[in-house]
């Protein structure tokens, strides 16, 4: 795709066309290569999304698909949803109320406060596991220190027989 850079272009508080935005020509409809080329997602990626409810793409003359500037929009929307954690399935029930007249703000932002609850918690049990790992480090030394050259170990044993848990039980003693 050829990208055109704007030289001497003076910047004003007036509207921007969103071709400059999106480093797109503007024109009625785009195919898929080229939006999948934009959003660097394959023509596959789209076909998914269509298929899901989540675009809608018109078949030109030679049966390309082609998307209007509206569904590259949407596209746009999808990928920073899931950037965030929304699934497919999730955007697909939204995204199917909006077009049907709903509404949809209120269910948005519970799944997104959801979501956040759910990765404080595996940012929690993340902690946990860090520690947990810096204490097997710390025996692992104290085992290697005690250990003879040319005598193994046996460090990945410890696992087994101290248990997940041993180190972290053994500091709460």
């Amino acid at each position: 795709m050829e990208r055109r850079h704007l030289t001497g272009v003076r910047l004003t508080l007036e509207l921007i066309p969103a071709f400059i935005i999106s480093g797109m020509p503007q024109k009625g409809f785009y195919r898929s290569g080229e939006v999948a080329a934009l959003f660097g997602i394959s023509s596959d990626t789209l076909r998914y999304y269509e298929r899901m409810g989540l675009l809608a793409a018109r078949r030109s003359p030679n049966r390309y698909r082609e998307y209007s500037s509206e569904m590259v929009g949407r596209i746009r929307l999808i990928r920073s949803a899931l950037a965030i954690g929304f699934s497919v399935k999730e955007l697909g029930r939204i995204l199917k109320s909006r077009d049907g007249g709903g509404i949809p703000c209120g269910e948005v932002r519970h799944l997104l406060s959801e979501k956040l609850k759910t990765l404080k918690i595996q940012i929690r049990q993340m902690q946990k596991m860090q520690s947990e790992l810096s204490e097997v480090l710390q025996d692992w030394d104290k085992r290697l220190k005690n250990t003879g050259p040319g005598k193994p170990a046996r460090l990945l044993e410890t696992l087994a027989t101290d248990g997940p848990n041993h180190h972290a039980q053994r500091r709460k003693r």
